[in-house]
This record gives structure tokens, C-alpha cells and sequence, in this order.
């Protein structure tokens, strides 16, 4: 993912002036950072956002399964006068999904008598939570318009960047809304347009507030 950032930079206009690679090829200073981009494993994402205050450095958090130390987080860049955006996905087209499938939620929700709403995702083997943050982020939505409780199957096997389904299922027949990434553009392109909206603002903000504020909503 950090390779496609700095390759997705290059193209926005924006210059990468450190790298932080635990396996090797570090280079920079992230203490000349406005802004870093955090997409590791849910372990180091508080460190990582501590390290990032520490510097003076806002950042974005594309990791999930974190979520539990948002209240920490929140701590840490508010003592800092940093911004941090974390989001369960910066694809942008999932962040339209998110609308289209809220929007779809509250048309079924007076049938449910008839169609069972459910959710499956997949993702590669080496995702390590299950099930993904978007799937939490679409299963909170579809449940907060229908108020049920709605099924969610991941897959965690071989490559997929990822693959998302929301769905509406009867006797009669089944409506889907799906997003599939076909690689990890999507998700640099999503997190650069947030790394260049957190600059000069402080506190800690969802990922659909950009989309909101972009979107003139």
C-alpha cells in the first residue's frame, strides 16, 4: 500500500519526504511531514498516531480494527493541536456505496416481512480482521434503517483487494449493491484527498466527513 501511495502522489503533486517501512528502506524525516498516511495492522495504528503527534504531524489512519482506542486517539491529537482521519475505507467509490446502500436500507425497510437484508465480504488472506470495517460500517448502516440484525459472511482467501455486498433477498428475488476494488488505487486516491483536507484543522474526524464537505453535503 505504501508503494501505491507514493506512486498515487506523484500524480496529485504531492511530495513524499520520509517513508517508515519496518522491514526495510525507511528514508526521511516525518518530522518534515504536514500530513502521514498510516495503513499497517491494528496494533502499531495507536503508536502510529502517537509518533505522528509526537512530530507535529497530522495523520491518516487507513488501518481498521482499531476502533476500541478511538477515545485514546482522540486524546493524543487534541493534546498535540494535531488532525487525524480514520475511515473503515477510503475507496471512494465504497464511501458512495455507504450512501447508496443507506438510501436503499430505508426503500426496503418497510418490506422486510418479505427480503432479509445480508452482507458478505472478501478479502485476501492476509487481512487480519473479520469481518472487514466496512462490513461493520455497511452492517451499522443497513441496521440502523431497518432496525434487524443483519447476517455478515467474510472470506479471508488468496488476493482480493477486496470485495463488498450488500443485499436485499425474497421469495420473489434479490436486489445486490456491490463494490469491488480492482486494486489499491482507489484507496491512495481516497487517503490523499483526506491528507490534503486534515491539513491546518486539529481534532479527529470520520473519513465521510470529507466525502460530506466534498460533496457540498
Amino acid at each position: 500500500m505504501g508503494r501505491v501511495i507514493e506512486q498515487a502522489a506523484q500524480r496529485h503533486d504531492i511530495e513524499v519526504v520520509a517513508v517508515v517501512d519496518p522491514l526495510g528502506g525507511s528514508r526521511g524525516d516525518i518530522g518534515q511531514a504536514e500530513v502521514c498516511l498510516d495503513f499497517t495492522e491494528p496494533g502499531a495504528a495507536l503508536g502510529n498516531i502517537g509518533r505522528a503527534a509526537g512530530a507535529g504531524s497530522s495523520i491518516v489512519v487507513g488501518t481498521t480494527g482499531w476502533y476500541d482506542q478511538l477515545d485514546e486517539a482522540r486524546h493524543i491529537v487534541d493534546a498535540a493541536g494535531t488532525g487525524l482521519v480514520y475511515g473503515s475505507n477510503f475507496s471512494l467509490g465504497v464511501n458512495l456505496m455507504f450512501r447508496l446502500v443507506s438510501r436503499a436500507a430505508e426503500l426496503f425497510a418497510p418490506f422486510l416481512t418479505s427480503y432479509d437484508p445480508f452482507i458478505e465480504e472478501a478479502h485476501h488472506k492476509f487481512k487480519k480482521d473479520a469481518p472487514s470495517g466496512t462490513a461493520l460500517t455497511l452492517r451499522r448502516i443497513v441496521e440502523s434503517k431497518c432496525g434487524c440484525n443483519v447476517p455478515t459472511a467474510s472470506i479471508r482467501a488468496g488476493y482480493f483487494p477486496g470485495a463488498h455486498t450488500v443485499g436485499f433477498d425474497s421469495e420473489a428475488d434479490t436486489l445486490e449493491i456491490r463494490h469491488t476494488a480492482r486494486g489499491r488505487a482507489g484507496f491512495a486516491d481516497g487517503a490523499l484527498l483526506a491528507a490534503k483536507w486534515i491539513r491546518g484543522r486539529k481534532g479527529l474526524y470520520e473519513f465521510s466527513q470529507v466525502i460530506d464537505e466534498t460533496l457540498g453535503m
